[in-house]
């Protein structure tokens, strides 16, 4: 930019033709966000280590060639990384019909390891009722990149690392600028429902927890554009993070539990009255979201309800006993414990007798089934003669909520304890931190 500039005021133009010049090349040039580059190394051997999988998608899928490519769309899959590959590569049920797969062109696991799912020529379905700056089925003209996890979670820095190198990759092949990059929260729309009753954003959730610095990006659009022009109502909390004042700011992660301001569309989307979208009550019951009118009625859904996405697998599904809850192969560390899923008062029981805290998790991937989970609970104390569980927890050492972990592996309440005279040794309590709900 600046020998571009010197270059202009070396010849010998008129004075006002040059500043008019100049200033026109400085105003092009900060129009198009810089974007952090990566070298030519690291692009080689990113390219390198990415898993092929592209002979994996179902047969069914119709490949057809992409005539233009325009955007990169940002997804969360809203699911762990097995339940992920197999809806993108196999397809999924969507309400009454299912998909043959081909729904995205990367997905990028949590430990940031990336598999191409489909070839980056053709056309991937992912983005289904889309519109950006007036034109609608962005699929037709877009690449798409799964990042596995929720959007009420974090992004993992080996997410942000890979899907950095990537984009910066597939932007050099496709001559794109940084606002060609968007997430599919910010082109789906819906049409209208009880919550909305007008075309709107918001239909789609994912990826709304995308922080665009993380993965070397400049800023997005100032504005939408669809919004703009009246084409579409605003998602106020989708505008607020993408286009509000604070929208440079670290975003504030959402929640999977409802509440007075974080109803089910919030957190669901579209999909808040899919079979596959369980509603976990605060007593334990499992109810799918194309049961709640019926059963319970929407505006009758208690708060601390838990939304669980993309339960394809229900007998497992949100297993919850009391304060304990269970992994299943549908169900994530981050489905059960949203924000707090890391945090060091979150506790995995491992099916062969591990105990971690979620701080000490490093593999979000490759979490068993059946391993357990506590969450907002104090480090574990020893029960032993001089420090029976009366003198550790007071007078809650008989409570629901206090968990006795025996040497056997079983996770046991206080109220479901007979005799505390006669506790084995190694035992371990764990009460609840102040800050558990």
């Amino acid at each position: 930019r600046m020998r571009l500039r010197a270059a202009l005021l070396n010849h010998s133009f008129p004075g006002r033709t040059t500043l008019v010049l100049v200033m026109a090349v400085i105003s092009l040039t900060l129009s198009v966000p810089a974007r952090a580059g990566y070298s030519r190394a690291q692009r080689t051997a990113f390219q390198r280590s990415i898993v092929d999988k592209r002979a994996d998608i179902q047969w069914k899928y119709k490949k057809i060639p992409r005539k233009k490519t325009k955007y990169i769309i940002v997804h969360t899959s809203e699911a762990g990384l097995r339940s992920t590959l197999n809806s993108v590569l196999k397809g999924k049920r969507v309400r009454k019909r299912r998909t043959y797969g081909g729904h995205a062109h990367y997905v990028i696991a949590r430990n940031g390891r990336t598999y191409r799912t489909l070839d980056k020529r053709y056309i991937a379905d992912h983005a289904g009722m889309s519109l950006w700056r007036g034109e609608t089925n962005i699929s037709d003209v877009s690449l798409a990149i799964e990042l596995v996890g929720y959007h009420y979670t974090s992004i993992t820095k080996q997410q942000y690392r890979s899907i950095g190198i990537l984009i910066d990759t597939l932007s050099r092949v496709y001559g794109l600028n940084d606002r060609a990059v968007l997430t599919h929260s910010q082109i789906a729309y819906g049409r209208p429902n009880r919550w909305v009753h007008a075309y709107h954003r918001g239909r789609k959730k994912c990826a709304e927890n995308f922080e665009r610095a993380k993965a070397g990006l400049g800023p997005t659009w100032p504005y939408d554009p669809d919004v703009r022009s009246g084409r579409l109502k605003a998602d106020p909390k989708l505008a607020a993070i993408f286009y509000g004042p604070g929208k440079n700011q670290v975003l504030l992660i959402g929640s999977n539990t409802i509440t007075a301001s974080n109803p089910a569309w919030s957190i669901a989307g579209e999909d808040y009255d899919d079979p596959d979208t369980l509603y976990r009550l605060p007593n334990g019951t499992l109810i799918p979201g194309d049961e709640i009118e019926d059963r319970i009625g929407w505006n009758r859904i208690p708060e601390n309800t838990v939304v669980l996405l993309n339960q394809t697998e229900k007998p497992l599904a949100g297993v919850s006993r009391g304060p304990v809850k269970v992994i299943s192969d549908g169900l994530t560390a981050w489905a059960l414990a949203g924000p707090a899923y890391r945090h060091a008062n979150t506790f995995y029981f491992f099916p062969e007798g591990i105990l971690r805290s979620g701080k000490q998790i490093s593999d979000w991937d490759d979490l068993p089934s059946k391993t357990r989970v506590i969450i907002g609970y104090l480090p574990p104390r020893r029960v032993s003669a001089q420090k029976p569980p009366v003198r550790i927890a007071g007078n809650r050492y008989d409570h629901s909520d206090t968990l006795y972990y025996f040497p056997d592996g079983r996770l046991i309440a206080g109220d479901q304890i007979k005799d505390f005279t006669c506790l084995p040794r190694g035992i371990r309590l764990f009460l609840p931190s102040q800050k558990r709900k």
